[in-house]
């Protein structure tokens, strides 16, 4: 495997560009972003749903005639695919920072310092568009939630093959538990407009290649590990880890609100009630459901929780900051009725 391959760039040009297509084609209901500071507010297509299932879909109609074979490109080719995705993400980054300069453009207050490379990193336009085409929204959930899953189908092919005609139950699993995590939310796909990466940072590099390129390529590492080092569990430990992850999700997705003077609720019920970011730890207890299939042999599958734990701390902190501005002393008041801040009974 090499780092350039043109066959790789090729293919996953005609990937991205396939799912461009499909958001600019494909039906799907306009929603309302938030208000902007120059007093529009724009309005996204949600499709990605249905672009996720019409990607399976048209795969499963070209294979009916080959077979899983061609699905072991993925595999065979992986690095040159990731470096594919890495020069994507600096050529749409230089664009959409080239583009920040023309007039009448939103910028990012965070990305607008006047550092070429910091505002290039951090985005310095708010939503950049061509035509009604928002390449932010577009970029956020579709190249690497449907990325993520295309690459674990063909690992999931690629072991099936090795193996004769089947699949161990840990790959099941992590193909269940991720399968359930992005198909959740494609669907809930309008959740994504009220996120900082809509709502206050830039679109630069950092957002592009964390979602063309580290999303994909790091969160299927579960699945490619158990291709090369493929092993079952018993049902007992499968049951334990199902278990797990339908906690996390319980956690994640389950509300008593209060109602700010901002205008919008802060929730107190429930799992809410004793952590301010009880999503967050359900959120990771499903991320770890996903590495306990592989083992203990070695650490690399659990690269994902270990990295998630560090960025959810950093989220956590950036989201206070942003509330104690937002809410003034109504955050306070939250915080006294909710006293923790992720992990209940730990501050």
């Amino acid at each position: 495997m090499s780092l350039w391959d043109p066959s790789a760039f090729l293919i996953y040009i005609g990937f991205v560009a396939s799912l461009a297509l499909f958001y600019i084609v494909l039906p799907g209901d306009y929603v309302p972003g938030t208000l902007l500071r120059n007093g529009n507010r724009l309005k996204y297509r949600m499709n990605g749903f249905a672009s996720f299932h019409t990607t399976i879909f048209a795969a499963l109609y070209f294979l009916k005639s080959t077979g899983l074979k061609p699905l072991e490109y993925a595999y065979d080719h992986y690095i040159g695919l990731a470096f594919a995705s890495i020069i994507f993400s600096y050529a749409i980054s230089t664009a959409v920072y080239l583009g920040s300069f023309r007039p009448n453009k939103l910028l990012a207050l965070g990305g607008n310092t006047g550092n070429p490379i910091y505002d290039f990193m951090i985005g310095r336009e708010l939503n950049p568009r061509i035509g009604g085409f928002d390449i932010k929204f577009f970029t956020e959930l579709r190249p690497g939630l449907i990325g993520w899953l295309v690459l674990n189908y063909c690992l999931a092919a690629k072991q099936w093959t090795d193996l004769g005609g089947r699949m161990t139950n840990t790959m099941f699993l992590v193909q269940f538990f991720q399968t359930w995590y992005v198909v959740d939310s494609l669907w809930n796909e309008e959740a994504v407009l009220t996120t900082m990466d809509i709502t206050t940072d830039g679109f630069g590099f950092m957002l592009a290649f964390g979602l063309y390129t580290w999303v994909p390529f790091t969160y299927t590492l579960q699945a490619r590990y158990l291709v090369d080092f493929p092993q079952s569990i018993s049902w007992l430990s499968f049951c334990g880890i199902l278990a797990l992850n339908f906690i996390g999700y319980y956690i994640f997705r389950k509300l008593k609100y209060l109602q700010t003077k901002a205008g919008s609720k802060l929730i107190t019920s429930g799992w809410w009630g004793i952590s301010r970011h009880i999503n967050y730890f359900g959120d990771w207890l499903m991320s770890l459901s996903w590495s306990l299939p592989c083992g203990f042999a070695t650490p690399i599958p659990y690269f994902y929780p270990i990295y998630f734990a560090i960025l959810l701390l950093h989220r956590e902190r950036r989201d206070d900051h942003k509330c104690r501005t937002k809410y003034g002393e109504d955050w306070e008041k939250y915080c006294k009725i909710v006293k923790y801040r992720i992990i209940p009974g730990k501050i």
